[in-house]
């Protein structure tokens, strides 16, 4: 009989590959990791990218990543599941289908465009998230471009309001690409007033940093972490991975995330 050292909660990753190891599936496995979690991994799309930027986007087949995911729903206990970049609407309804079977919390980051500005979907996949995604996601992690192009709502209170209306049980609203002196994040959630998390904006930019914030935040909901600590710490760490990030490429810095004090 195994005993308790060769088990680790398993979280379910769905979501795109970079071949810079910056953001996407290793930027999941990595975090997922570090918090002592085995992640399981179905890549939606592959890339053609780099610290600079995205030239192509190759989406799966619906068929055969159906059955990845379904493989991996035979044989392991998934504690939870983070979805970042999808890249088609026949993948969303394959991911739709496959999680309204499990009941385990999910967080989704919709990776709508890169940081260098490459979008990842249209208005078709944004709406097919809303319709057929948001009402199984535990805790959606938009930055303030991506929940306005979603809900098409300028004021971002609105925003988050509109997703728990359409759903969400919860918002993690990340305000990275606001021009703030701060980095000001706001969690939002139907059974408790607003909470907001106040960060020292790092000189620079960061290539991955949602895909860290909601892996970890993934991870430690795997662990049996309630969802305001768990998105609590996550923002602690991907802070401290940004803070000790690393400059790999000629373009955008990368979270460090086996970073030591």
């Amino acid at each position: 009989m195994m005993n308790s050292n060769t088990q680790k909660p398993v979280v379910l990753v769905i979501a795109g590959h970079d071949p810079s190891g910056g953001a996407g599936i290793q930027a999941d496995i990595e975090t997922i990791a570090n918090a002592e979690c085995h992640a399981a991994t179905v890549i939606t799309s592959l890339t053609a990218q780099n610290t600079k930027e995205v030239a192509d986007i190759i989406p799966q087949k619906a068929e055969t990543f159906q059955k990845q995911i379904r493989l991996i729903k035979d044989d392991m206990k998934i504690s939870a599941c983070k979805i970042g970049m999808i890249g088609s609407i026949e993948l969303i309804d394959v991911i739709a289908k496959e999680l309204s079977t499990l009941d385990i919390p999910v967080v989704l980051d919709p990776v709508l465009a890169s940081s260098s500005g490459q979008a990842f979907a249209d208005e078709k996949i944004n709406q097919k998230i809303l319709s057929s995604l948001l009402p199984l996601i535990t805790v959606i992690t938009p930055n303030a471009d991506e929940i306005r192009s979603l809900t098409r709502a300028t004021d971002l209170k609105e925003a988050a309001k509109k997703l728990l209306l359409l759903g969400a049980k919860s918002v993690l609203l990340t305000g990275a690409d606001e021009a703030t002196e701060n980095v000001n994040n706001t969690f939002y959630s139907s059974e408790c007033e607003a909470a907001e998390y106040h960060w020292q904006r790092l000189d620079g930019t960061y290539h991955g940093s949602g895909c860290t914030l909601s892996s970890r935040i993934a991870a430690l909901l795997a662990l049996g972490e309630n969802l305001k600590t768990s998105i609590e710490k996550a923002q602690a760490y991907t802070w401290n991975t940004l803070e000790h990030g690393l400059k790999l490429g000629q373009g955008q810095a990368q979270p460090n995330r086996f970073f030591k004090e």
